[in-house]
C-alpha cells in the first residue's frame, strides 16, 4: 500500500492504492531466474489464496518447488507500506512457507550451486534447527549465501552464529550490517564484519551509493547508478538474486556486484516487490553507462 507517511501510533491514514502481489523470498528467486539462473524453491507453500498466488508466480518465472502443498494452512503474507520517500515498512505473518522437516533432504546440491538462506527462516525454531542440521550434514563444500533481512535484531543469537559460521556469501544492507556488528556506522560495520563471519565474500548494500565488498578480506566500493526511486520494496532482493546469478556464471565479485547494482537501480524505479529486470535490461543499462 503506497501512503504519504506512516501515521502516529493509534492513528490512521489512507493508502493511495492497494494490491496483492507475490513477494518475500520470491523476489530473490525471480531476480535470479530473470537473469538466467536455474532456481529451485525448498520452502513450504500452503493451500489457500496466497499459496495459489505463490505457485502461479513461481510457475511464470520457471521456478520449481520441492515441497508438497501444506493442507493445514495457507502461505503467509506481509503488509508492505511504502511512503513518499520510497521507504518501505513491513508487517509479516508467517505461514506454510516455513516448510517441513523433510523438504531440505530432497535437495542434492552440486559444488557449483548456491544455497540461499533467508533470515526469516531463523525466526521459526523448527525450521531453523532443520536448516542448521541439514547444512551440517552436507558431505562436501557448499556455497551458502545468507541474507539476514530486516528482522535481524529478533533472530536467536545462537542460530544466527551457526548460520554465519557456514556462510560463504553474506549479503545485507547497511542497517543490517550495523545491527549484526553492534556498530553505529557503515565504516565501523565493514571493519567489524570479518569478526562475525569467515565468509570469503561479504556484500553490504548502501542504497543509491551502490555496495561495499569485502572479498577475501580486501575492501572496495562498487558505485551505484543514478535513478529515480519510487519504491525500494524488493531492491535488496533484486540485488542479491542478480549477484548470485552473475557469480554462478563465473563473473568476478566486482563484476557481479556492478551488475547487481544496475538491477537494483532498475527495480527501485518500479512499483511493487518483485520488480527485478530481465538480463537484457541489465545489459542495456551497463552498456549505456560504459558509453557515457
Amino acid at each position: 500500500m503506497p501512503i504519504e507517511r506512516l501515521p502516529a501510533p493509534g492513528g490512521d491514514t489512507l493508502a493511495m492504492d492497494a494490491r496483492f502481489e507475490v513477494g518475500g523470498g520470491f523476489n530473490v528467486m525471480a531476480a535470479a531466474s530473470r537473469d538466467g539462473m536455474t532456481v529451485v524453491y525448498a520452502g513450504g507453500h500452503g493451500r489457500g489464496q496466497f499459496g495459489d498466488m505463490a505457485r502461479e508466480a513461481m510457475h511464470r518465472e520457471q521456478i520449481d518447488w520441492l515441497a508438497p502443498m501444506d493442507e493445514e494452512r495457507d502461505t503467509g503474507f506481509c503488509v508492505a507500506l511504502v511512503d513518499q520517500a520510497a521507504e518501505r515498512t513491513f508487517i509479516t505473518h508467517l505461514g506454510a512457507e516455513i516448510g517441513s522437516r523433510d523438504v531440505l533432504h530432497r535437495l542434492d546440491p552440486m559444488p557449483e550451486d548456491h544455497v540461499l538462506v533467508s533470515g526469516y527462516t531463523l525466526l521459526h525454531e523448527t525450521a531453523a534447527d532443520t536448516l542448521i542440521d541439514w547444512l551440517g550434514k552436507q558431505p562436501g563444500p557448499l556455497s551458502v549465501a545468507f541474507d539476514p533481512g530486516p528482522m535481524i535484531g529478533a533472530l536467536c543469537p545462537q542460530r544466527l552464529d551457526e548460520i554465519l559460521r557456514r556462510t560463504t556469501l553474506l549479503s545485507c544492507n547497511a542497517e543490517e550490517a550495523q545491527t549484526l556488528t553492534a556498530t553505529g556506522s557503515i565504516a565501523d560495520a565493514l571493519r567489524a564484519l570479518p569478526t562475525r563471519t569467515r565468509a570469503p565474500l561479504i556484500v553490504v548494500r548502501d542504497g543509491p551509493r551502490g555496495c561495499h565488498l569485502l572479498a577475501d578480506g580486501q575492501p572496495r566500493h562498487v558505485a551505484g547508478f543514478v535513478t529515480h526511486a519510487v519504491d525500494t520494496n524488493g531492491a535488496g532482493d533484486a540485488h542479491t538474486g542478480v549477484l548470485l546469478a552473475a557469480l554462478s556464471r563465473g563473473q568476478t565479485p566486482d563484476e557481479a556486484a556492478r551488475r547487481a547494482n544496475a538491477a537494483a537501480a532498475i527495480a527501485v524505479s518500479r512499483h511493487g516487490p518483485a520488480t527485478a529486470p530481465v538480463g537484457s535490461e541489465i545489459d542495456a543499462l551497463l552498456a549505456a553507462q560504459a558509453n557515457t
